[in-house]
This record gives structure tokens, sequence and C-alpha cells, in this order.
């Protein structure tokens, strides 16, 4: 469902989220209430019409693509050759980026008949703009910057596979760790702001699970740091396959690791992270021809239980972090969801 406009500079029924930004944009000046005009005029400061430049060919193994380099998924990468791409906030958009200024439907890149591509205004309510100009369409160019409302920026660029493939690789190491190839921490925390910001918009939940594991330090001081690391690896590999695909594994630390599990209530990230023991303790790892047993503790923490003046990311993570170490000390390879352990945890097998 695409945003209508709204009258007067007031927020859009179907995009409570989106206010309108009244304050200069990349030497824009102030962004003003949307009025009716035809498509193109509302790309007179930029172009008059498509049909006066010469359409961007695509030729060779070279395709068009959008870059994200704002906000959470800065370095992401899209390509835009084919059908056309939505970018907004909707779940259903083909980009989906994370900022409360954009619309849940806000722009539409296409590849023209004609050739050539087109961006276009989906009466979005803080406008689209390319370079200083805000635009209902515009024909796009070569290394045109196009921005989304006040803050989100993107770059849409023609290039060939070499240097998209180099483009991919560079955002992927800038958010996943080498080691198990799990999300970054860096990546994490601006996530976690991300997700606790929309539930609670839409008065949903947030899980997060902290999860350690048990006696890694008697692997490394028993069998060496390489068979330390790949435990780790193999632990968060049985953890990626434990998740949903919605699901978010990161490296916190040493030997730990979150998993954000958003739209979760307290009794399914419970389930989720008794999943996620069972699945690591199922594991066999072996060293120097003896099997290395591994086990994790993990404390479970969800938005829910917050109060209204909790600082909600610093404060999730420290009470999942503290039900960790309860779980520990209990015995190890259990699931805490509170301050005490008593009938809140796993029996061990064997």
């Amino acid at each position: 469902m695409q945003d209508t406009p709204s009258g007067g500079g007031r927020k859009t029924t179907g995009d409570a989220d989106a206010t309108l930004v009244t304050q200069s944009v990349e030497g824009a000046g102030v962004i003003q209430p949307r009025s009716d005009r035809t498509p193109f005029e509302g790309a007179r400061q930029r172009h008059d019409t498509p049909a006066m430049h010469t359409p961007l060919p695509l030729t060779g193994n070279a395709r068009a693509t959008l870059t994200v380099l704002t906000g959470l998924h800065a370095g992401h990468i899209m390509a835009v050759d084919g059908a056309p791409v939505t970018v907004g906030r909707a779940s259903d958009a083909d980009l989906v980026v994370d900022d409360a200024s954009v619309s849940r439907h806000h722009v539409r890149i296409t590849h023209m008949k004609a050739g050539g591509f087109c961006a276009e205004d989906l009466a979005s309510t803080n406008g689209t703009f390319v370079g200083a100009a805000r635009v209902g369409v515009a024909v796009l160019h070569r290394d045109d910057l196009i921005q989304l409302g006040p803050r989100l920026r993107l770059r849409f660029a023609i290039i060939d596979s070499a240097e998209e493939s180099l483009h991919r690789q560079l955002y992927e190491s800038s958010v996943r760790d080498p080691l198990t190839n799990a999300f970054n921490r860096r990546y994490l925390a601006e996530r976690l702001v991300a997700e606790v910001a929309r539930e609670r918009r839409a008065e949903g939940d947030v899980a997060i699970m902290m999860i350690d594991v048990d006696s890694l330090k008697d692997v490394n001081d028993g069998f060496g740091h390489l068979a330390g690391d790949r435990v780790l690896t193999s632990v968060a590999a049985r953890i990626q396959r434990a998740l949903r695909v919605e699901d978010v594994l990161a490296r916190y630390g040493g030997d730990e690791f979150v998993v954000l599990a958003a739209g979760t209530d307290r009794g399914d990230a419970r389930q989720l992270a008794e999943r996620i023991r069972c699945a690591v303790e199922g594991l066999h790892v072996s060293a120097q021809g003896r099997e290395v047993k591994v086990t994790t503790s993990i404390g479970v923490a969800s938005l829910t239980e917050l109060s209204a003046d909790d600082e909600p990311v610093r404060t999730l993570l420290a009470m999942a972090d503290a039900r960790m170490y309860v779980a520990k000390a209990s015995g190890r390879n259990k699931v805490c969801t509170s301050s005490v352990l008593a009938g809140d945890s796993s029996s061990p097998s064997g």
C-alpha cells in the first residue's frame, strides 16, 4: 500500500511515523507541503522531461545498483537493473530501510523502456531529493545521490560485476565477525536500536539471548587456540541453524554470542533459547583425537519486562547478561529467564 499525500503538512493516514520534517536538506531549503502537480512538474528543478537526456546504457556485464550510504544498512548494495525497486520502511518494500522519517513506500527506481533509469517519489511525506532538488520523477545519472527525507542517502551507480562483488565483500566484512561469520557487535548495537524503536511503535516485543560457550577456556588450555576457534565456529553454525530467518546472531565477545529475536515474547524466546541449548549440546567436536563436549549457558530478557524509564538497549543486554551468569553459576548448560533459576532451568541430558 502506498502512502497518500497529506494536506497542510499533516502526517499521512497510513504512515504515522514519517512526520513532515521542516529543516534544510543538503542545500534544498525548507521542505514544503506537497501540492497538486503532474509527475514531471515535480522534477522541474532537475529535469524537464526524461526524453531530454541520453539513457544510461547497460553494456557488457554492467549493472545498475543502489548503495545505502547512511543508517543501519550503510554499505548495503542492491541491483536495480531488472524489475522496479521500491524503497521504504514497509516489510514488502524491495529495499527495506530503518528510518522513521522515510515513508513506508517512499521511492521507486525503474528501468525505463527507452533505456536509462528514473526515480519516482511515491507521495512520500518528507520528499525525495536527487542532488539538491526535490523531485516527483527524475531521470538518474551515473553516481547520482538520492536522499529520502532528511537523513537517508542512496547512491545510484552503473558498475561492472567485479566492482559489485568488491562492494558486497566490503559490506559483509564491515558487519560480520571474520571467524564465525556471525554479525559483529557494532551491527548488533545498531540493529537493536532499530528493532526496539520499531516494536515500541507497534507495541510489540523484542527478546535478547546472551549465550556463553561453557568451558571454552578449558578447550584453549588443553588443546590450543586453534581448537577453541573451531569450537566457536561450530557453535555459531549450530546456533544459526536453530534460528528463524528473521533472527539475528552476533558475536558479542570472546566466547559470547547474542541472539536478537524481534517480535518475540518472553514465552517464545524461552522456547527458542531451549532449542539453541539442545542444538549445541548435541554438537560433536574432536581435538587431538579426543571428543570435546560443548554446552552453553543462556540468559533471556525481553523488552516488555522493562519500565518506561529504563534505557532499553543497555538494560536489555545487562539483564540478559546477568541471567546468563545465573545459568552458569547453577551448573551450566541451562536457560535462565529470571534473576533466579529455580523452576526455570533445563535439566542437562546425561
